[in-house]
Parts: C-alpha cells; structure tokens; sequence
C-alpha cells in the first residue's frame, strides 16, 4: 500500500513543482520550506529530554492552532512535552506567537513515506494528536508500525469532505481504522467517522476544542489596537474576518454610514486588493496615521481576536456565498466574545456551530442583499444586540471541556505505550 500512495504523491508533487516552486521562491522559501516538508527537522527544533511523554499535535492551519490554545497549557502542567507540526505558512506564525514559550513548532511533512519515517525519526512522539482531521495514509502507517497511537481530537469532518471520502472508501478505510481514537464534535461527526472506517467503539462525542479557547484580551491590549488603527471607540464598528475578495465591495455598500468597518482577509494575498475596494482605509501595516477614515484593514495574522473585542457587530468572511467553492469560517471567537454574528448561507463546513448558534437565536443568517438591513437593525438596536451576543456567550459556555478531556485522553494513550 506504501507503494501506492507513494507514487500518487510522487505524480502530485511532479506536475505541481512548477507553481510549487514559483510560489516558495517568491516567499523566500525554496530552500527551507520544501526541506521542511521532506520531513527534516532542524537541529535547534529538536526536544529536549525529559522524562515526561511527549505529544505531537498536527495542525494544519491558524484556526486549528486556535483551537489548541486550552489544550497545550494543560498538557505542559501535566509535565508532557509537547510539539506542534503545522502545514500553512500562517499557520507557522500563529503558532510561534501562541506557543513558542511552551512548545516547540515544526512543518508536517508531505505523505511520502521515506519523509514521514524522517519526520518520526527526528521527533519521536510518544502519541499524536490530529486537530480536527488531518488523516494521512502513509503518516497512519508509520505511526502504527512504531506502536504510536495516533488520536483525531475536536474531529470534525464536513458534509463535503465526507462525500468526497466515500468515493475512494475503499483506500481511505485503512488510515480510518488505524487511528486509536476520536474525539467528534457532535453525534453526526461521530457516524461519519465510523461509516469510513473507525471502529465503533473507538469514537465519542468530546465537542469542540474551540469551545474552550475564548481569548483574553486585556483593556490597554484594545485601546493600544484602536488607537494604531484609528478606530473611534465611540462609535460603531463592524470587524469581518476572513472575508473574501469577492465580498469586500459588498461588504463596504452594505454598512450603515457614520458606522466604521474592519475587513480581516483570510489571506495574505488578498490584502492589497482589498485596499483597493477600502480606497483610503489604514492599514495596521502602516501603523498609526492622520487620515481620517472609516474604513480598515487588518493585514496582519493572530490579532483579529482583539478586532473581534472592539465591535459592535462580527461578520463571518466568505460566507456569503458570491464565490463557488468558498464556505464561512467558524463563528465560535466571537460568539464566545459575546459580540452579535451575522452570516451568510455558506456556513456547510460548521453546521454544527452555526446550528447552535441559531438554537440559542444568537446568530443572524442572512442573503446578501440582506445584508445593510440586518446590520441596520442590530446597530439601531444596541440592547436587542448585546442580549444576542450574551446568548451565544452563554451556549458556548454551556459546551466546554474538550480539551480537558483531550489532555485526559492523550496522556492516557501515552501512559498505554510506555514501555
């Protein structure tokens, strides 16, 4: 079966390497990252020794490194040694600001298996923690055969992605049957799990990790971010993460005038070209300025929690649907935060949060056109809107625990395979 995947890897990576390697020269990273993600680990990355076990949480991006903020505190005071074996370039930079104290932070490698043996070889964890999903087929093989128990946590495996396994169930029901366990978001996560493969009795409902991770945000933290900005605290703002090019000039009609409007794009690439549909927007790039402006752009990765702080009202990027292909972030930040989240229709990769979130009527989903009237009412509305928000604090407050369980369950594994 290594064979196998090995040489689909090998054909992917053949007729990618051209626009592979165009985007890492322009990063600046053609020599490091792709030595990176071949499984290398760096001399100053390797753990120090300790008689503690040693755990490797994979996650892919920024907002599963969110979602590890309870989780790593706790293993650390459990005297665990931890690792964290990120895959996107952002995903990199959120970590070593939240972790760089406590953890030390890697790249997953590619599936190939001479690179994973590589990876495993340089870090030697005594148990592994997938984030949400992350299963590969070659990483799984090697885990099992070193006796590494390898445990899905806050799993979460989409509508989409679940009909897209059961078109190859056959090659993917081996990895699925490997792993030691899963902790699933909700009963229908848990069912898709099992259909592909998991033993039953290897899968429970745990919740979500980002149920637990409500950032703390100190007042100078704000007042110092509004101030770079030149955001006015005294008048209405509304904070959009992880928008989308496509959204920005629907965005930018559909607020109120006199209400202030922060766009967060989800990628780094997307910036400048909302700067140009925010025509005369800060930047939080340029630092503080003179201009006098309702409208900014957080092109800046790991502070839109503090924006979230500062609005009146969040909404969800790429959810609105004007793009194919795009669906909405989770809305679980800042309805933890208390703030009033509005929506679009393309919420398929979080049904389980938008369904909570709707339960608890904390949570507007709208079309687009709809869009400047909903803003309009929470805004002429300020107390309807802050007993929305206290609803949807409250729901989520009611859900935590996962990555208490998570810690339990990992050092549990760990403790299994001691020898």
């Amino acid at each position: 079966m290594r064979w196998l995947v090995d040489c689909f890897w090998l054909c992917v990576c053949l007729i990618a390497s051209p626009l592979l390697a165009i985007r890492l020269a322009r990063r600046g990273g053609l020599g490091t990252l792709w030595r990176s993600r071949r499984g290398h680990v760096d001399a100053a990355e390797q753990a120090q020794a300790s008689d503690g076990p040693h755990v490797l949480l994979a996650a892919v991006s920024v907002g599963e490194v969110n979602a590890l903020r309870a989780l790593v505190p706790l293993l650390v005071q459990s005297g665990a040694r931890v690792t964290i074996a990120v895959t996107t370039d952002t995903g990199m930079v959120r970590a070593r600001s939240c972790f760089s104290q406590n953890a030390r932070i890697v790249r997953f490698p590619l599936d190939l298996s001479r690179w994973v043996d590589r990876f495993l070889d340089a870090v030697t964890p005594d148990v592994v923690a997938l984030v949400e999903l992350e299963v590969w087929p070659n990483f799984t093989g090697a885990c099992a055969r070193r006796g590494i128990p390898v445990q899905v946590i806050g799993g979460r495996l989409s509508a989409r992605s679940f009909s897209r396994y059961r078109l190859i169930r056959p090659l993917v029901r081996p990895m699925f049957a490997r792993l030691a366990g899963v902790h699933a978001q909700d009963e229908e996560i848990a069912e898709r799990f099992t259909a592909l493969g998991v033993p039953p009795d290897r899968v429970a409902v745990a919740s979500s990790l980002k149920w637990d991770t409500l950032p703390r945000i100190e007042h100078d933290e704000a007042e110092s971010f509004a101030r770079r900005m030149g955001i006015d605290c005294s008048r209405p703002l509304v904070v959009v993460g992880s928008s989308a090019p496509e959204e920005h000039e629907c965005l930018r009609d559909a607020v109120p005038d006199g209400v202030q409007l922060l766009c967060a794009p989800r990628r780094p690439e997307w910036w400048d070209d909302a700067a140009q549909v925010l025509d005369g927007c800060a930047r939080w790039s340029e630092g503080a300025t003179d201009c006098k402006t309702d409208r900014f752009l957080l092109d800046a990765i790991g502070v839109l929690s503090i924006a979230y702080h500062l609005a009146d009202v969040v909404v969800i990027g790429r959810s609105l649907g004007l793009a194919d292909g795009r669906h909405g972030s989770d809305p679980i930040e800042p309805a933890a935060l208390g703030k009033p989240v509005i929506c679009g229709p393309a919420m398929d990769d979080f049904n389980s949060s938008t369904a909570l979130l709707n339960a608890a009527e904390a949570l507007c989903q709208v079309r687009p056109e709809d869009l400047r009237g909903v803003l309009q009412a929470l805004l002429e509305h300020p107390d309807k809107a802050k007993a929305m928000g206290q609803r949807g604090a409250d729901a989520i407050a009611a859900k935590r625990g996962a990555s208490v369980r998570a810690c339990t369950r990992l050092l549990a594994l760990a403790a299994s395979t001691a020898h």
